[in-house]
């Protein structure tokens, strides 16, 4: 079997490479800019050449406040190269699995969505996302939409690193406590993807570990298992925290469909201390 990453390089392709990899029968190829553009309209034949048996796209444009002021870049990247994608795909009979996120829905008051709830975007990141949904779903009839959502992974710059990082700096924090999400794990969305596509269930699922929390508690969680428990937390509104890029104070994902067929991710808490535990060494050199 002969499975093409699209985004290796990133937090969630490295995972994805490391848990197909580690079957003898799968040959893992990592395609990533700048020799893959899947920007570009020849990324499709591209990808009917080598003819993988699977295809996942986990690269995408991730600058989510940097979107709003290149909505063309975040476009091309998150709606256009999907499309090409599953084109190519189309061509030569691969699945695809198009990596989305929790924010094209933008929920409130205490909202929880399903996979079948309709998205509601309001960012340009966000309707870029969906803006991708819709392009594979029309081009390709093979695909999984994976919805993921607050992604974090070994080596990436993401809200623990950052939170570990200020922690260090600053002595004190001050985070968010009205804005809620499902912390999720790289290497069990990669886990829960290897086996979500051996069902063939094409679809639209939520990959995101069990539970929910805000930011705060979040935050206090990362630091009580990376040793800096003692770091005062202070709660804050999202509002005293403005970005360029509105957020979502409630979208939190609910994983039915893949639950239905035994497809569940640890508990975000328990996947936190996993995490901290297999990147102790990057922030402990921090202390």
């Amino acid at each position: 079997m002969h499975v093409l990453v699209m985004g290796g390089e990133g937090q969630l392709g490295r995972a994805l490479r490391a848990v197909f990899g580690a079957d003898s029968s799968i040959q893992v190829s990592s395609w990533d800019l700048p020799d893959y553009d899947m920007t570009q309209p020849a990324i499709s034949e591209q990808i009917a050449r080598s003819e993988p048996d699977l295809v996942i796209n986990a690269g995408a444009w991730t600058n989510v406040d940097g979107a709003e002021a290149k909505p063309e870049s975040a476009y091309a990247a998150n709606a256009l190269g999907p499309k090409f994608l599953a084109d190519g795909c189309y061509k030569c009979g691969a699945p695809l699995v198009q990596i989305s996120t929790n924010e094209v829905f933008f929920g409130e008051d205490g909202a929880f969505f399903y996979e079948y709830d309709a998205p509601n975007p309001r960012s340009v990141y966000a309707r870029s996302k969906a803006a991708g949904e819709r392009a594979v779903q029309e081009t390709h009839p093979a695909h999984f939409i994976v919805r993921i959502a607050w992604l974090y992974g070994v080596g990436g710059n993401h809200f623990p690193a950052k939170i570990i990082s200020a922690a260090d700096r600053h002595g004190a924090l001050k985070v968010v406590d009205d804005e809620f999400g499902n912390p999720t794990y790289a290497v069990d969305v990669a886990f829960a993807i290897r086996d979500l596509v051996a069902s063939e269930r094409y679809g639209i699922y939520h990959l995101v570990n069990e539970g929910y929390t805000n930011r705060l508690g979040l935050a206090k969680t990362v630091l009580m298992n990376a040793g800096r428990e003692h770091v005062p937390v202070d709660p804050i509104k999202m509002a005293d925290w403005p970005r360029p890029a509105p957020s979502p104070p409630h979208s939190v994902l609910i994983n039915q469909a893949a639950a239905a067929m035994g497809i569940r991710l640890p508990a975000w808490q328990e996947s936190i201390s996993s995490y901290l535990a297999l990147d102790a060494d990057r922030f402990a050199m921090q202390k």
